[in-house]
Order: structure tokens, then C-alpha cells, then sequence
């Protein structure tokens, strides 16, 4: 059966071009300052084409409109509307932050530390209504605590609550509260900060970095990294092994800034470095969150190939890599997704949907909450006038008509 008409109006490309019409600029201007191609610009107003995480966020950038205008976030279904019920008390706790309850008893340190454990493990499997009913009395306790105690434990305890606050940052991401996302990331910076944890706080700028991916501020996320790298030091022989995790995980990040802005060689130089980290940790880790290993590498060499528009290079490393049964759930299922737009950009249909739906398979809350899977599903719907019943069913999971 031929698909509704009405999930065009839901098409980012569709957005942008009401956007820039609005504005008065010509497809030619707005590619202009993005910057990218004119013929993108057109392929993805058109449905041809989806649009990446990059494009969309250049274009609200060169069109001065926020990044949900054009995403449509946070979309709105039953399923999704659990992980929403989250929100208030979540904000609650995050206003709190230096309120604390001083008749809320307070357990011993271990067992803060189990549940903030309990919390990272949802977080890792992209359960995002269930660790958003979780975190705000746990966040609560955590800045009781904090507040509550002096010295090395008074560290610790905000070591834990930085990594509470950053479970906050992962729903609000994944369901694209953007306003939600900077106030925690200021929150993690804060508790990283009062651990005294150089290496905690590292990561937290590292995942700061992100804000920038998200702005399409790629030259002030490049500084931002250059100085984590620098405060590391680039000597790994003599780094253990969490600061190997950390600096592998900015090398990484940094090879995705340098893919969106077009510049392939350092790119593949961070992935270099990164893999090199990778062989001297040995293993896949999960140090502070990072889970860097040769998997993560491996991952990103997708990621950048996907962001480089590089075929031939998304078909190698999709049929060479076999991810290992003990990744993360949210980092398989961002494998899968990066692999169905590369796949559609290979111009192989088939392979792009069933990446999506083995995305589904790994971690369904992501998937669904994801702009770039909408958006391939969309693009399957625009190019397959009369589609498969399997296309016909993701569509319809996903909440699109």
C-alpha cells in the first residue's frame, strides 16, 4: 500500500525549507553558510536524501532558529510520553542542586555507589524511562550527601553525583531537551570539579564538547579538545589505563569534529591515535562512562565515513566489524543507525532498513527517539512508493504516518 503524504510535513528537510523560505534565502544561500553543497541542500528539502546530525545543525545555526525547530524534538507518542513524565521531578532535582534536604537520611557511600552504578547500567542500555523515574531521588540523596560530609568521602560522593547528572544529559539528549542537556552538563562540570578528579574532569569536558557538535561550533570544539589533550599529555606510555581511556575518547571525538569540518586527514589521524590508545588498554573499558576500546574505534570509523559521505569506506567497515555481544546497548544501536544512513547514501535500500531495524533490536528507546533513524525511515518512505510490509511496520513503530 502507498504511504500517507502526511510524513512530509515531518521531515527535517521539509523544516528547513519552510525555514529558509521564511528568511528569504535561495537553496544557493543557505548552502553558502552552512557551508555545504547547494545539491544537498536540495536533495534533502526534497526527501531524497536525510539529513544528518551536521547539516541540521548548520542550517539552525545559518538560519537562526533553534535545533528542535527543525529536528521536531521531543516527539510526542505513547511510548515516548513515559520517559516525558520524567521530566518535571528530573528539573526539580536539578533546581535543588544546592538545597539540600537535611532531614533526608542518607545511606552509606557503597550503597550510593550501587545505584548510581544501577543508573549508569540503564543508561547503557538506553532505558531512558526507567533511569528518568530512577534519578531524581537519587540525585536528591547525592546533594544531601555531598553537602553532608567533609574531605576525600565529601570527593567521592561528588564523583557519584557528577555521574547522576550525567544520566540526565543522556535522556535529555536522546529525546532532544536541549535546554535540559546544558543545564545538566553545567551540573556535571560543577560536581567533576568539587571531586577533584583531574581525570573526571577531563571527561566532563570532553562531553562538553558535545554542546559544540550540537551548535555546529566545530572550531571552538576543536580548542575545547586541543586543551583536554594537552592537559593529558600525548605520551601514552605513561598513562594507566583510565587516562588512556580518556585520551583515546578525545581523540575520537576530536576525529569527528575534523569529518564535519571536511578535513579527512586529521580525521583519520585522531582514529590513528585513538587506535593506538586502544591496543595499549588491550581490551574494551568502560572507564568513567567512555567505553573505549578497539570497538569504540572501530565504531567511529564508521561514524566518520558516514560523516564524509565515503561509501565505499561505510561498506568495508560494516562488513569487516562484528561488534562483540558485551557492548553497550545505546553504542550498538548508534552503530546501526550510522550504518542504514551510510548504507542509503551507498544507495543500498535494503541494507539501510534492516540496519534500522537491528537498531531497533539493540536498543529500541534510542532508536525511536533518534533523529537521524526518523530520518532514514522517512527518506526509505519518499524513494519506495509502494513499500515493503517490513518498511510499512518500522514507519509505523516509529510513530510516523
Amino acid at each position: 500500500m502507498p504511504y500517507a503524504n502526511d510524513s512530509a510535513s515531518e521531515r527535517i528537510g521539509r523544516r528547513i525549507a519552510e525555514a529558509r523560505k521564511a528568511r528569504g534565502l535561495t537553496q544557493l544561500q543557505l548552502a553558502s553558510r552552512i557551508p555545504c553543497s547547494k545539491s544537498l541542500i536540495a536533495q534533502v528539502e526534497r526527501g531524497h536524501k536525510p539529513a544528518t546530525p551536521s547539516l541540521t545543525a548548520g542550517a539552525a545555526r545559518a538560519l537562526g532558529v533553534r535545533l528542535e525547530q527543525l529536528t521536531g524534538q521531543p516527539y510526542e507518542d505513547g511510548h515516548r510520553s513515559r520517559v516525558h513524565a520524567t521530566v518535571p521531578d528530573i528539573q526539580m532535582a536539578m533546581l535543588s542542586w544546592d538545597l539540600p534536604d537535611d532531614d533526608l537520611p542518607v545511606r552509606p557511600f557503597n550503597e550510593l555507589a550501587a545505584d548510581v552504578a544501577s543508573a549508569s547500567a540503564l543508561g547503557r542500555k538506553a532505558r531512558y524511562a526507567h533511569l528518568g523515574s530512577m534519578l531524581p531521588p537519587l540525585l536528591d540523596e547525592l546533594s544531601t550527601a555531598c553537602h553532608a560530609t567533609e574531605g576525600n568521602e565529601r570527593e567521592r560522593l561528588f564523583g557519584l553525583l557528577g555521574e547522576a547528572y550525567s544520566g540526565v544529559t543522556a535522556i535529555a539528549y536522546a529525546v532532544g531537551l536541549f535546554d535540559l542537556r546544558s543545564q545538566a552538563m553545567d551540573r556535571v562540570r560543577w560536581a567533576a570539579q568539587e571531586s577533584a578528579d583531574p581525570l573526571r574532569i577531563s571527561r566532563t569536558q570532553w562531553q562538553r564538547s558535545t554542546l559544540f557538535l550540537q551548535a555546529a561550533a566545530y572550531e571552538r570544539g576543536v580548542r575545547l579538545l586541543d586543551r583536554v589533550r594537552h592537559d593529558l599529555g600525548e605520551d601514552i606510555s605513561l598513562m594507566d589505563p583510565p587516562t588512556l581511556s580518556v585520551h583515546g575518547a578525545v581523540h575520537l571525538r576530536s576525529a569527528l569534529f575534523a569529518a564535519r569540518l571536511g578535513n579527512a586527514p586529521t580525521a583519520h589521524a585522531h582514529l590513528d591515535a585513538a587506535a593506538e590508545a586502544a591496543r595499549r588498554l588491550g581490551r574494551d573499558a568502560n572507564h568513567y562512562g567512555l567505553e573505549f576500546g578497539p570497538t569504540n574505534v572501530a565504531m567511529h570509523r564508521l561514524g566518520v565515513a558516514v560523516e564524509m559521505y565515503d561509501g565505499p569506506e561505510v561498506v568495508r567497515r560494516t562488513r569487516r566489524t562484528r561488534l562483540p555481544s558485551t557492548v553497550a546497548p545505546v553504542r550498538a544501536g548508534r552503530w546501526y543507525i550510522d550504518a542504514a544512513k551510510g548504507w542509503l547514501d551507498y544507495g543500498n535500500r535494503e541494507k539501510a532498513l534492516a540496519a534500522l531495524q537491528a537498531a531497533r533490536r539493540a536498543s529500541p528507546e534510542q532508536t525511536r527517539n533518534h533523529p537521524q533513524a526518523r530520518e532514514v525511515a522517512q527518506t526509505l518512505i519518499h524513494l519506495e512508493r509502494y513499500g515493503k510490509e517490513s518498511l510499512s511496520g518500522f514507519v509505523s513503530w516509529l510513530g510516523l504516518t
